[in-house]
């Protein structure tokens, strides 16, 4: 340690020694809303992104900027830093924590805070931010304040902020454990709040030093990307993994449930043991041969739902009452292949396990289920053109021809319509992220197989965030030339709730992206609850069904989106299909 130089400060030594210690451990992202007392954070940040080492999101509301990060660690399965000043704005991340916490993404807050002795005692912007997250985070730490100026990466106090950095990344990614997630570091400074930077920040990649501790982004990818999201434990306590997978033995009439983040794995263990998937629409794992259509209806079925002895989970199932009935009953088997994400336990006696195989199962079973399954497949193409009448030399004949396909593409559009053009028009190289709107169940019941990048924030199910976890999608998986689109769906509440989310800094990279909001009126969502028949009609439209007559075109101007409005399929496809250079907001009025 030497003392201070012109223009140097401990706190922005502090900030260089934890943001270039992520840099090696695979950091790529940095989410920064600006303060004061984390000025020297953000100034750090803004000179790694300048030397061409992390990409920079700068936004102004935290909340936005927790869900912004949530998104990237969905789609990159690394976590992205969020930076925020001392007090209120350290509460503003809690929405994003949860989401974090219980469907197991990585996640690492760098809280800037007033040092120990502003505390408690009145001082301005200065609360208990320590332990603020408690029970939602895999690790928080109160880091020292930085007392020193280093001269060099050998200097005590920056070897102590670089391990902190270390124990940090280790805990957001689930090293050793799979168990990822939101990881809190809250870091103290003393004035002067910022200096010139470091001679040893570096200015090109560094390549993390060799040891046992050190995790890559390809481990990270095979050791824990490979389960991400399987429904697995969540705590201060990881269980120990298994080393063998267990064996499913032939027998017991089984079915796989893939729940949201399930991925591939559902749909294997489904085609290696010839199991019936019932798979939801957010779960990655909706296809394959044994993909079962109309499943809330066969569940209630006695010869089918009835009959099944054991369930493989993946994933974290909650779009349906029939999945959450099957999975409480106590005549049922039940195994949740674990994960990064919350225990699933319903019925009090779930069997967690780290890997399932399986032995192949009954084919008389199986055949049940997919004859059954036929009969719910939910086709919306349009019907072929009358080649034969359109050209015929009969003029009621071709204009009866004609009118019939004028009618098709002018018919208006109604929420299967909109689920199913989305689904159409979206592909591998894009990415989809449905809100937790009524739109999402729609989807669930009626869309079909396909492979494509699915995301949604089911492990609350909150409606806050969805834009910006959209935008920190787009951001992560939009690299240089890299194809695709990423589309969010949601309803009108949904899209108001997070409006603050489309202020886009005009420095940052356009995302490729389409907000599509299904737009009627109010949260009809709640037609389908219990409440609709039980609330008076005043009262639930006052207090559930929230009306609205928000003018979302002028919305999308003010913040610089690009808007269109839609009210046929035809529009809605060409829309979705055209390309696409900016940021969209697609509008599509549907009737309650």
């Amino acid at each position: 340690m030497t003392t201070a130089g012109p223009g140097r400060a401990p706190a922005t030594d502090a900030a260089a020694a934890l943001l270039t210690r992520l840099v090696e451990r695979g950091l790529r992202h940095i989410v920064v809303s600006p303060g004061s007392r984390s000025q020297a954070l953000a100034l750090v940040a803004a000179e790694l992104e300048a030397r061409g080492l992390v990409r920079l999101h700068v936004r102004i509301d935290e909340r936005v900027a927790g869900f912004t990060a949530l998104g990237i660690g969905r789609e990159d399965r690394m976590p992205a830093v969020v930076v925020c000043t001392s007090g209120t704005a350290v509460a503003n991340l809690l929405p994003a924590v949860l989401e974090a916490h219980h469907s197991g993404v990585p996640l690492l807050l760098l809280t800037a805070d007033r040092p120990p002795e502003l505390r408690g005692i009145g001082a301005n912007q200065a609360t208990r931010q320590p332990g603020m997250f408690a029970g939602f985070v895999r690790l928080e730490a109160d880091l020292p304040v930085a007392e020193g100026v280093a001269d060099s990466f050998d200097a005590d106090e920056v070897a102590a902020f670089r391990a902190a950095a270390d124990e940090g990344w280790d805990a957001a990614v689930g090293a050793g454990s799979r168990v990822a997630g939101p990881v809190h570091l809250n870091v103290p400074f003393r004035e002067p709040l910022a200096g010139e930077v470091p001679a040893w920040l570096p200015s090109a990649p560094v390549d993390a030093p060799a040891s046992e501790t050190s995790v890559t982004e390809e481990t990270v990818e095979a050791e824990w990307g490979a389960h991400y999201q399987g429904g697995g434990g969540v705590g201060a306590a990881v269980e120990p993994v298994e080393a063998e997978p267990v064996v499913l033995e032939a027998g017991p009439r089984t079915i796989v449930v893939a729940g949201a983040d399930a991925g591939a794995d559902a749909e294997q263990l489904a085609h290696d043991g010839g199991f019936p998937l019932i798979a939801e629409i957010v779960s990655g794992a909706r296809y394959g041969r044994h993909l079962v259509h109309g499943y809330r209806r066969l569940l209630s079925d006695p010869d089918l739902g009835g009959r099944i002895e054991r369930v493989v989970v993946f994933g974290h199932p909650t779009l349906s009452r029939e999945v959450a009935r099957l999975l409480s009953r106590d005549d049922v088997e039940v195994l949740a292949v674990r994960g990064p994400g919350e225990n699933l336990n319903l019925n009090g006696a779930t069997l967690p396990v780290d890997a399932v195989t399986a032995e192949r199962g009954d084919r008389d079973w199986l055949g049940a289920w997919m004859r059954a399954s036929r009969d719910h497949i939910v086709d919306l193409s349009p019907a072929a053109p009358d080649a034969d009448a359109l050209a015929s030399a009969v003029p009621a004949e071709r204009l009866g021809a004609i009118s019939a396909e004028l009618g098709a593409i002018r018919a208006p559009l109604d929420r299967a319509g909109l689920v199913d053009a989305l689904w159409r028009a979206t592909w591998p190289h894009d990415r989809l992220l449905f809100g937790s709107s009524r739109l999402v169940r729609v989807a669930d019941e009626i869309l079909g197989g396909k492979k494509v990048p699915v995301h949604a924030n089911r492990g609350l199910a909150g409606i806050d965030g969805t834009i910006a976890t959209g935008l920190g999608i787009a951001a992560a998986s939009q690299r240089g030339a890299t194809p695709g689109v990423t589309r969010v769906l949601l309803g009108d509440l949904a899209f108001l709730h997070d409006v603050g989310a489309l202020l886009h800094p005009s420095a940052e990279a356009e995302p490729r992206i389409q907000v599509v909001v299904g737009n009627d009126g109010g949260g009809t969502i709640f037609d389908g609850l219990e409440v609709a028949g039980v609330a008076g009609s005043a009262a639930f439209e006052r207090v559930q069904y929230t009306p609205q007559t928000a003018r979302i075109e002028e919305l999308a101007r003010a913040y610089g989106w690009e808007y269109r409005r839609v009210t046929t399929r035809g529009a809605l496809d060409q829309a979705l299909t055209s390309p696409v250079g900016g940021r969209q907001i697609i509008e599509v009025p549907l009737e309650r």
